[in-house]
């Protein structure tokens, strides 16, 4: 895990950098959103791939950025987990995320519409745990869901590190998420899918993209992963998994390349 830590830092090192301030200016006006599912190895492979097409973003001097995340759900049965599960739309989830090194908290509802297309809103928080205990945005809660936080309940945490990427023509932004932990609130239990690396390509649907040719090279492949589906999934032994067996199969293929191949 080491050697593999220090390759990418290696490699993301030779990259040239864009700064927070820098990304601001960047707006996908027509946007399209794909994930992608891979492994380590490969996404050694890939930030190879990358070095000349892409820069590399930096926050107060660090190139690979810690995130978490709390989500909240209805307490029993869980319903915006069902809601996904069962491919109800519209639907959304309710979620504190923090960026860990710029020190900033965001209460963020995310919503998908019948349509299929995602929105986000969110509303500074100062951090989850204040979330939790004194409820701070229940105004905005309840605006955005008629919801208030007596209805819900912490649910799954998980905590992973952040690459991301641009291209040179600033038409397109790659998410590389690493070094998943997920954490149950109630039932206890942790998981970690070290192994894992999601990809989410978010780009100017109307301009060529630099990372398309390079992502069939290595056959990494569209695959969807909600880290709160599936963070609750492998931590609560309890729900019914149905539509999410599939999934969970190929994230475990994925791992098992992994191993053989290293």
């Amino acid at each position: 895990m080491n050697a593999q830590a220090d390759e990418i830092a290696r490699l993301l090192a030779q990259m040239p950098r864009i700064t927070l301030d820098e990304m601001k200016s960047i707006r996908l006006m027509k946007r399209t959103d794909c994930k992608f599912l891979t492994n380590l190895p490969t996404l050694l492979r890939l930030l190879a791939l990358t070095q000349h097409d892409y820069y590399v973003q930096e926050v107060n001097g660090c190139r690979i950025s810690p995130y978490t995340t709390l989500y909240f759900d209805t307490p029993g049965q869980p319903a915006m987990f069902r809601q996904h599960q069962t491919g109800r739309r519209p639907r959304r989830k309710v979620r504190v995320r923090s960026y860990v090194n710029a020190q900033l908290s965001f209460l963020e509802i995310k919503t998908k519409d019948n349509h299929g297309k995602t929105g986000k809103k969110r509303i500074a928080v100062p951090s989850a745990d204040d979330v939790v205990a004194n409820h701070t945005g229940e105004d905005f809660l309840r605006e955005q869901t008629g919801l208030t936080f007596a209805d819900l309940t912490p649910a799954v945490g998980n905590a992973f590190d952040r690459i991301t990427l641009v291209n040179r023509d600033k038409t397109e932004r790659l998410t590389i998420d690493l070094h998943l932990h997920f954490s149950n609130y109630q039932t206890g239990e942790t998981a970690d899918m070290e192994q894992t690396v999601i990809i989410e390509l978010k780009r100017d649907g109307r301009c060529p993209s630099p990372i398309l040719p390079m992502l069939r090279q290595l056959r990494i492949k569209p695959a969807g992963f909600s880290k709160y589906c599936i963070g609750a999934c492998v931590t609560n032994p309890h729900l019914r998994l149905n539509k999410f067996k599939k999934r969970l199969v190929k994230i475990h293929k994925v791992t098992q390349h992994t191993l053989s191949a290293s």
